[in-house]
């Protein structure tokens, strides 16, 4: 809770590292990659005599909602919207628990908001949930976008000064009173959020699929990640994380007869980028 005290708004980082936002539908929410968008944006509200629990409003003025509504038929998950309640129930409101750096977002019914893997339409989409597998995927990185304004200090009052005796019998000036002006604390951003100078670490990776048949679905663009691992276990474990596929063969194209190889040996040195093919063990090809 500590993490949202001083917080006017903030962004959530999936750990997929996408954030999460606000589709312009002003209905949906989802997770994307581009966090300098103002859909980022939330701004964080208490509620009046809870200590453990806020509120998170989108840019179009609704709040983050856990509803009882199934998301897909036949796969775990309760749809998260965007909405603007008539009264201000539990349905709004979201414990945030702390798990070393990052928060998990409990509803008031046990649910943890999930930023979910796997295969469209499952992929990006956002429910709410209790995971039995993915546990990472109910962790959010806080990025803190604006500072609530700090408190004005308490009114400093002169002493009064002397009183002058006057042979006119006037009385003594009163006291002056001086009044200082809050200071406003923001952090600044390039649509306010997304600019920085770090240098990214890690590498980036492409993928495709493989179907049932052994086909790859041409001229589609493939899905990427940043990965910052080093060996290939690590890889092939993200890999089924983006997937939601277990049991898989990570290859390689060759680039001279096109055909398929399994990446037996260490990744490429340098980090460098790198385009890999999932192939499924219960694919035919």
């Amino acid at each position: 809770m500590e993490l949202f005290l001083k917080a006017k708004s903030i962004r959530l980082r999936s750990y997929h590292d996408k954030y999460l936002l606000a589709d312009d539908d002003q209905e949906s929410v989802c997770q994307d990659r581009h966090g300098s968008v103002k859909r980022a944006k939330w701004n964080v509200e208490f509620v009046e005599g809870i200590d453990n629990v806020i509120r998170l409003k989108s840019c179009y003025g609704k709040y983050l909602t856990a509803t009882d509504e199934q998301f897909l038929l036949g796969v775990t998950g309760r749809r998260v919207v965007q909405s603007m309640p008539r009264k201000l129930d539990s349905k709004v409101e979201w414990e945030p628990i702390r798990d070393g750096l990052k928060v998990r977002l409990k509803t008031r019914y046990g649910n943890y908001l999930r930023a979910n893997g796997g295969l469209p339409p499952f992929r990006n989409s956002i429910t709410h949930d209790i995971p039995h597998r993915h546990t990472g995927w109910i962790m959010w990185e806080v990025d803190v976008v604006e500072l609530l304004p700090e408190p004005p200090p308490p009114k400093k009052l002169q002493p009064p000064p002397p009183a002058v005796a006057s042979d006119s019998g006037s009385e003594p000036s009163s006291p002056t009173i001086h009044l200082r002006s809050p200071r406003s604390a923001r952090i600044e951003s390039s649509d306010s959020i997304g600019g920085s100078s770090v240098k990214s670490e890690g590498r980036i990776i492409s993928y495709n699929v493989v179907d049932d048949n052994g086909k790859i679905e041409e001229g589609k663009e493939a899905p990427s990640f940043n990965f910052k691992g080093h060996g290939l276990e690590e890889l092939t474990e993200k890999l089924e994380e983006e997937t939601g596929l277990e049991d898989i063969i990570v290859c390689l194209r060759n680039p001279l007869n096109k055909k398929l190889y399994p990446l037996r040996l260490d990744l490429p040195p340098n980090n460098a980028n790198m385009h890999i093919v999932v192939v499924p063990s219960t694919s035919k090809g």
